[in-house]
């Protein structure tokens, strides 16, 4: 079993439940390296490759309420477009970071209209089951980490 710290290399490629593929490895041209267990993966991924032996191929699906979360129209806001100075050149679809004192938010632009702005906040894969290969391709051996 792979321990938290271990350092892995995978090659994956993530589907949507309809086929449509979000993310692929390969076309990066090299396997997608990663500390088990700091987050930079869905822990449901993590967990499928902690109990891959080197050169195994699985398929998991995560459901949406292991992934990214359900979908969440509560995430929809509406902001007056006297608040973004340059807002003429915001398109309809594309993301944009928003600061604020607290935090950076990553929001979509759904919609532009009589003076308003509407974001959305979900993540581009909220409310999705991901279906994904994976194939674990090396574990960096006595990294144990922490």
């Amino acid at each position: 079993m792979i321990q938290d710290g271990q350092k892995v290399k995978v090659d994956f490629i993530g589907k949507l439940a309809n086929g449509a593929e979000f993310s692929n490895s390969y076309l990066v041209g090299e396997p997608f390296e990663f500390a088990i267990g700091e987050g930079v993966m869905l822990a449901a991924f993590e967990d499928a490759v902690r109990t891959m032996s080197v050169g195994e191929t699985v398929n998991v699906r995560i459901p949406c309420e292991n992934a990214y979360g359900p979908y969440d129209e509560a995430l929809i806001e509406r902001v007056p477009l006297a608040m973004f100075p340059n807002a003429e050149n915001l398109e309809v679809g594309k993301f944009i970071v928003i600061e604020t004192p607290d935090e950076s938010i990553r929001a979509r632009l759904i919609k532009a209209e009589e003076g308003w702005l509407y974001f959305d906040r979900n993540h581009e894969l909220a409310g999705e089951d991901l279906l994904f290969e994976i194939t674990l391709v090396d574990v960096a051996q006595g990294d144990t980490g922490r």
